[in-house]
């Protein structure tokens, strides 16, 4: 059996192998949110394109308010979309009003904040002919204070955005910027989700006493859709190896497939069974995580699969720590590693060792429990300070109790050689993803 870390490498170095996605299709920007770029995208100019004051306030020359107090004329105004045009080079004891996001006027290399000046009386301006509005400068700056350089961001023709990068709103914006109304993505993998058991019966069916409606079919949908795949619902599939045949035959015409139960060494579990008489290579039967261990996963022909255990937990769990970076290397983007933050444990936990363990838990500012009715928590339980995030195991009954796991937030992560975890404790935290 192998452990977390080595089946995940697993995994990694089985899909890795082979060429993500290749198909390409180009939309339009309000269309490609989540979806993989599939070509770089190139700064049009350079950005920001001018220097840009970043407060209110005067634009100067630095070395003129050097020592302060010091009155100057103002000859201007500058604000976004209306720059000041004229240059104030060669124009001594002169400053320009600007706005934030205003370009910087020529002749000026610097900003005075607002709160740094003083409304002076008027009188006769630098060239000594008309009375002028006059501001009084109190605080000297350097040049460049309170500006964005032009090109600072990132100069034309700099690559931006790489090709294999997911896009975010931030992504989708800045790509805006440049001027890309459309952008060329990669197609999205199919993935076939076909959960087992005689016990499971469609959602909108009133199941018998001793039956379960098909819960795992659409966590897994959503969760592959939130991953950057299109799943495909490919039916229940009963405890019988002719019926399980063919619907494993059939839903490996997708990119993937991903099955949830009869995968254990029970005396219905044929799902083993049936892989291997379709010809499939097994990468991994069994990983030492809990919930979660009997997972497999390999691949019949050119299709990878997965085999997930049927408890609703357990399914979550290993979709996120093995199915999820598949499908987004599978997208067009990297495998990426699972990645874990801190918190300080609010309550001790002991588990059961050899295991990495995910357990559904909350994880919120120490006392501020996202939770109605929930008491705060001592902010110095632990060492635990006021800022430190807590987190709690959830009140959940295993792995079936899909109640606990929508409470949850997070997962909190206990690693083998943790054999007692007191409160105010640094342990590793799985966010929960949408």
């Amino acid at each position: 059996m192998l452990t977390f870390e080595q089946a995940l490498t697993t995994v990694q170095e089985k899909i890795t192998a082979v060429q993500a996605a290749s198909a390409v299709e180009t939309l339009p920007l309000s269309s490609v949110r989540g979806r993989v770029l599939a070509e770089d995208l190139i700064a049009d100019r350079d950005y920001p394109p001018f220097h840009r004051s970043t407060r209110d306030g005067f634009a100067v020359c630095a070395s003129e308010v050097a020592k302060t107090p010091v009155a100057l004329d103002v000859i201007g105004l500058a604000r976004a979309g209306e720059p000041y045009i004229e240059s104030l080079a060669g124009r001594v004891g002169c400053a320009v009003e600007i706005m934030t996001g205003a370009p910087l006027p020529g002749g000026t290399d610097a900003v005075v904040m607002i709160e740094h000046t003083l409304e002076a009386a008027s009188g006769s301006s630098s060239s000594g002919s008309n009375p002028a509005r006059r501001v009084g400068i109190l605080k000297s700056v350097r040049s460049f204070d309170n500006v964005v350089r032009q090109g600072s961001e990132t100069a034309a023709g700099t690559r931006v955005l790489p090709r294999g990068r997911r896009l975010g709103p931030g992504e989708i914006g800045l790509a805006a910027s440049i001027g890309r109304a459309q952008v060329p993505v990669f197609a999205r993998p199919q993935v076939a989700i076909l959960p087992t058991g005689d016990e499971v019966v469609g959602v909108d069916e009133k199941p018998a006493w001793f039956q379960i409606r098909n819960s795992n079919a659409m966590t897994l949908a959503a969760q592959a859709e939130a991953a950057g795949g299109v799943p495909r619902l490919c039916g229940i599939a009963p405890d019988s190896r002719e019926a399980l045949g063919s619907l494993i035959e059939k839903s490996l015409a997708c990119d993937l497939l991903v099955l949830s139960g009869g995968i254990s060494v029970g005396k219905y579990d044929f799902v083993a069974e049936v892989l291997s008489g379709l010809g499939a290579e097994f990468y991994i039967q069994g990983v030492a995580i809990r919930p979660g261990k009997p997972l497999a996963f390999g691949r019949v022909g050119d299709r990878f699969f997965f085999a997930l255990p049927g408890n609703p937990v357990s399914t979550f769990v290993t979709f996120e720590l093995f199915v999820r970076p598949a499908i987004n290397y599978l997208s067009g983007a990297a495998f990426e590693q699972t990645v874990y933050l801190k918190a300080r444990l609010g309550a001790p936990v002991r588990p059961a060792t050899g295991l990495t363990t995910f357990m559904p838990a909350r994880v919120a500012r120490n006392g501020a429990d996202s939770n109605a009715g929930d008491p705060p928590r001592a902010a110095n339980q632990g060492g635990t300070q006021a800022s430190d995030p807590v987190v709690n195991l959830v009140g959940w009954q295993g792995s079936g109790d899909l109640v606990g796991l929508a409470e949850a937030n997070c997962f909190l992560v206990v690693h083998p050689h943790q054999l007692d975890l007191s409160p105010g404790d640094w342990v590793d935290v799985l966010p929960k993803t949408w």
